[in-house]
This record gives structure tokens, C-alpha cells and sequence, in this order.
């Protein structure tokens, strides 16, 4: 500065600083900005796990609603874990769908972001020429005696078949176990058992007719499982909220309420 009459002026140099420092403030915020804006904006490639019949329920939907989004990629694959399990995922995937017959109680403790999806009933499936294939729905009484095709002991079905064999009284005749639905699908319309099987994704073999389970409780429940640090992504975010439009929209069509 220097002095000019009876007041103080910036020199040449000191308004040279003066514009600098403007220009450094101004340069300081566009940054900012653009840092913000690009925080905020899905973008890159987000790595997806899932189980068989979430993917055939979820997946084809989900995809089409991410496909929107640009500059975003989403790599998906399946797995198909116990319950507990589906936790390990989430150090190799971004987003992990996971299903328990316990709910979000399965991976609590576990540092997870755990975020419901839906809640989908387990129906007993049944040939077409069955003896209970004309009925609403069937108790565990019902079904007693019957050969069923189960699953491999520790996935999660395998508990419902337990609290059948409990509310009978005597253990159920298990004859195959297979993890791979479509499996026992085919072999259920085939005439060589009953089994449990998801409602959403049941029922597309000709042979098979799908009844409700009364006497027990017979549901699977849907989250996603996150790393914390992953949550926060944009991408992420993006995708999980894609994912839960995707199951409303599904569980709305299947209900009858959309």
C-alpha cells in the first residue's frame, strides 16, 4: 500500500495481489463445484452378487432401469451362499442381495449398511395331477408322508422343511436336495416329490402348481449388504436405489397391487 492524501491506497503490486487472490478464490469454488457435482453424479462400474431367483426376479428390470443412467456400468454375477455367508461377499462386490428366513437380525454386528428389499412368501409346490393340487392352501399335516425334493441342509429353506417335520411330529421323507430351483421345479413336475419354492419365480413349469403353506411361518426376506465406504459412492447409491424401485415394482405386480 502507500499513502494518498490523507488515506491508504493498494500500489500496482498490491492491486496486482488484490486480482490474483480473486482470481485464486473465484478458480477455488469452480472447483469446489465441479467437485460436488461430480461426487454426486453415478458414474464407473459397479460390481453386483446375487443369488439364482433374486437375479431371474430382480435382474432384467434392474438393468433396464440402470441402463438410464450414464456412464455407469453394472457387473452382476451369481452366488449362492448360507445366510450368514452373504456377509463375506461384501468384500469382493459392491452390492450384495442377500435373503435370510431370520431378516436383517442374519448379518447385524457385522459393520454392514443392511437395506430391506421385500419379503417374499415360500409356497409348496406340487404335479398337476396331485392329490392337493386342487386345494387353496395346505397345512403340515397336509403334506405329511410326502417325498419332498429339499435343499441342501443350511440354506435357508431347509429351515421351514425342520419347523414342518416339527409341527407334524415326524421328520419328512427327503429324497432329492437340490440348490438350483429349476431343478426342482422340472422334477416336481415330473411326479417324483413336492417341494418349497419362491412364489415370485415358481410355477413356470407346466407340471407344477404352487399352494400356499398354512401352520408355519413360510417367507424369505430381501436386503442388500454394503460396505459403509461403498454405501457412500454415487454409483452405489444409484444402483441400490434402482434395485429397490425394481423390487416394489415386483412385489406390487405379484400382489396384485400395481
Amino acid at each position: 500500500t502507500e499513502r494518498s492524501g490523507r488515506g491508504i491506497v493498494l500500489t500496482d503490486a498490491g492491486r496486482a495481489l488484490a486480482r490474483t487472490a480473486t482470481d485464486i478464490a473465484v478458480a477455488v469454488a469452480r472447483a469446489e463445484a465441479l467437485w460436488e457435482d461430480f461426487r454426486h453424479q453415478p458414474s464407473g462400474e459397479v460390481t453386483l452378487a446375487t443369488f439364482p431367483t433374486a437375479a431371474q426376479m430382480l435382474l432384467p428390470g434392474l438393468l433396464d432401469r440402470v441402463a438410464g443412467i450414464p456412464d455407469l456400468t453394472l457387473r452382476a454375477s451369481d452366488r449362492d451362499p448360507t445366510s450368514a455367508a452373504f456377509a463375506d461377499l461384501t468384500a469382493d462386490f459392491d452390492v450384495v442381495i442377500a435373503h435370510s428366513l431370520a431378516g436383517a437380525g442374519t448379518w447385524r454386528g457385522l459393520g454392514l449398511v443392511i437395506v430391506p428389499l421385500m419379503v417374499e412368501p415360500l409356497d409348496v409346490a406340487v404335479p398337476a395331477g396331485h392329490r392337493l393340487a386342487g386345494r387353496a392352501s395346505v397345512s403340515p399335516a397336509d403334506l405329511s408322508g410326502e417325498p419332498w425334493i429339499g435343499v441342501p441342509q443350511g440354506l435357508p429353506f431347509d429351515r421351514i422343511l425342520l419347523d414342518i417335520e416339527q409341527a407334524v411330529g415326524a421328520p419328512a421323507r427327503v429324497v432329492q436336495r437340490f440348490s438350483d430351483t429349476r431343478i426342482t421345479e422340472s422334477l416336481v413336475g415330473s411326479g417324483h416329490g413336492i417341494a418349497l419354492l419362491p412364489r415370485y419365480t415358481a410355477g413356470e413349469h407346466d407340471g407344477v402348481v404352487v399352494k400356499r403353506l398354512s401352520g408355519v411361518t413360510s417367507k424369505r426376506h430381501l436386503h442388500v449388504l454394503l460396505r459403509p465406504d461403498r454405501a457412500e459412492r454415487p454409483s452405489v447409491r444409484a444402483v441400490v436405489d434402482a434395485l429397490r424401485e425394481e423390487a416394489k415394482a415386483v412385489d406390487a405386480r405379484f400382489s396384485g397391487t400395481g
